[in-house]
């Protein structure tokens, strides 16, 4: 199972949420889901995912 930390490119060291397993994206609305089921929805655009290493940067609005 690969899971990913989501960082805002904007604010590279601040996480937005960690363990991610889904990211849904519906316009500009990025709902992020981590293994435990928590949701966080963001708005912005999807710059980066790497999902070797397990990372997504994201653009927040």
């Amino acid at each position: 199972m690969c899971l990913a930390t989501v960082v805002n490119i904007n604010q590279p060291d601040s996480i937005v949420l960690e363990y991610v397993s889904k990211i849904e994206v519906n316009g500009n609305q990025i709902t992020l889901t981590d293994v435990m089921g928590e949701q966080k929805v963001v708005e912005g655009t999807i710059a980066m995912a790497d999902l070797t290493g397990g990372r997504v940067e994201i653009r927040c609005n």
